[in-house]
């Protein structure tokens, strides 16, 4: 997100960025005071949609003093390129700090100009992610040994201090402007009743990244947990699957049973047949002749390949399509499947990611797909629980409009018995690095082909995508991004030509 005007914020993209845990993001290379009025603005949106107004002031306080601190850091950059000083060189470093703040503040203008033309940027990043705010303000100037070293000194002294009066008598030194306003912030943070640990400068090779953590008012957090666990609940009360449906597995469990007996079985049931030959004369398998048999098409397919297919076909069966909004949620799942697919087929050549993350993309929003399931009348009696418990009304609505759907389909999954890939893939997608190891390249998968289809809809931008994810697949750029995301659109639209 580029820094406009306060009047083009769009609410209506902020809501949904914390609905589906994707960050918000604010870059500048001079950090002006219309960009600082825009940031705050920002902030303040942010955290009236997530019910946090409380910690307006604390954090608008600490997001500020991280964005200065970065502005001076690029600042320095080119003050010391401009003096001929070599700022990692301790001799240097002390020499040129001994000017820096009169030099600089006399003609400010000309240094942030050639900030501006060296690409110095400051970026903020917001995000709520299981139930926690994150906040991130990142500079692409690497911090110093010498900095580090410095900075650290000042948390250690902060740590110990207890009120403001004590900072302002225990900061002395002053030369780069920040030992007073990160004492202060690290206050800011005690009184939220955070531990030291919510805060952390690092470095990589890129940028210098000022991260905070605030975890969500505890009852907001057990509001979510109770109304997801009472939704789930309700599960008892769809139907279970198909009774031929439950055979089938029955028969792929049973050592004895060959290919044939599975596929007789299958073939009773119209509809299966007609979904299973669907399936295997799509782009995924990628046949020279289309198949119209059900027992060519079941070898073709294999074990695992039926077995995904029936929780797929099952999960459709029970949850239906006979409304707008399941239909919508279908195709986005089926069109997010194609991406994952597609993904995996052309970088990782990994068969058994190449066997889950199909029907891992058509099960991903399986929790939304419950939730539009849910009759009037227990939508009724969630309401009435919500009053019993005293939940917020907010904390419905953000439920109800996609709000913890990952864990809702996840929880869902395990009542079903669907296997652990099929249940992580569920509740890791719009979080893949906190997947547990062996699920984490397929979490990522449909993680990034739900954002493939995101962008697509113009509900996100490229700054929004994780960096890991995007790494795991070697996709460096925006350009890059675009001309496989043209790619893999082509592909989508002449396979659904063709079936």
């Amino acid at each position: 997100m580029e820094p406009e005007s306060i009047q083009t914020i769009d609410e209506a993209k902020i809501k949904k960025a914390i609905l589906s845990e994707l960050p918000l993001t604010v870059t500048t290379f001079t950090l002006s005071r219309e960009t600082e009025a825009y940031i705050e603005y920002i902030v303040n949106v942010f955290l009236n949609l997530t019910g946090q107004e409380k910690l307006k002031d604390h954090l608008i306080y600490c997001i500020r003093e991280l964005a200065v601190n970065a502005k001076k850091a690029n600042t320095k950059r080119v003050f010391f390129i401009d003096s001929g000083l070599d700022i990692s060189n301790p001799d240097d470093y002390k020499q040129g700090m001994e000017n820096f703040k009169e030099t600089t503040l006399s003609n400010i203008d000309r240094y942030l100009q050639m900030q501006e033309e060296k690409k110095l940027y400051i970026r903020l990043i917001l995000q709520i992610k299981k139930n926690i705010i994150y906040i991130e303000v990142r500079n692409n100037s690497l911090v110093t040994d010498i900095e580090m070293g410095r900075i650290h000194d000042r948390l250690t002294h902060s740590k110990q201090l207890k009120s403001m009066e004590e900072a302002f008598a225990h900061v002395l030194d002053d030369s780069e402007g920040a030992g007073l306003g990160l004492t202060i912030l690290m206050l800011m943070l005690k009184k939220l009743g955070l531990g030291e640990d919510r805060f952390k400068i690092s470095s990589n090779e890129k940028e210098t990244v000022a991260h905070i953590s605030v975890p969500l008012d505890q009852v907001r957090v057990e509001n979510l947990s109770l109304l997801s666990a009472a939704i789930v609940g309700s599960v008892n009360k769809l139907p279970q699957f198909p009774e031929n449906i439950l055979e089938v597995q029955r028969l792929i469990n049973d050592p004895k049973t060959n290919i044939d007996i599975i596929a007789r079985q299958m073939s009773m049931d119209p509809a299966l047949t007609a979904d299973v030959l669907r399936v295997v004369n799509s782009a995924q398998y990628m046949l020279v002749r289309r198949v119209e048999s059900i027992f060519e098409a079941v070898k073709l397919l294999g074990i695992q390949g039926i077995r995904n297919l029936l929780y797929t076909y099952g999960t459709q069966r029970i949850l239906g399509s006979d409304t707008a909004e399941k239909k919508q949620l279908w195709e986005h799942s089926y069109k997010t499947a194609f991406y994952a697919y597609s993904l995996v087929r052309n970088f990782k050549k990994n068969h058994h990611l190449l066997d889950d993350v199909y029907v891992s993309g058509i099960l991903h929003d399986m929790g939304k797909i419950v939730f539009s399931t849910i009759h009037p009348q227990l939508l009724n009696k969630l309401k009435k629980f919500c009053r019993e418990k005293n939940i917020p009304p907010s904390t419905f609505e953000d439920l109800s409009a996609g709000m913890n759907h990952a864990e809702i389909g996840a929880l869902i999954a395990e009542k079903w018995n669907f296997p652990d890939t099929l249940v992580n893939a569920i509740r890791y997608h719009h979080d893949p690095e906190s997947a547990p190891d062996e699920f984490r390249d397929l979490a990522s998968s449909v993680y990034l082909a739900n954002m493939f289809c995101e962008y697509e809809n113009g509900n996100v931008t490229f700054d929004q995508f994780e960096e890991i994810p995007l790494a795991i697949y070697g996709i460096g750029d925006k350009a890059q991004f675009e001309s496989l995301l043209e790619r893999f659109k082509k592909s989508f639209e002449a396979e659904n030509e063709t079936t």
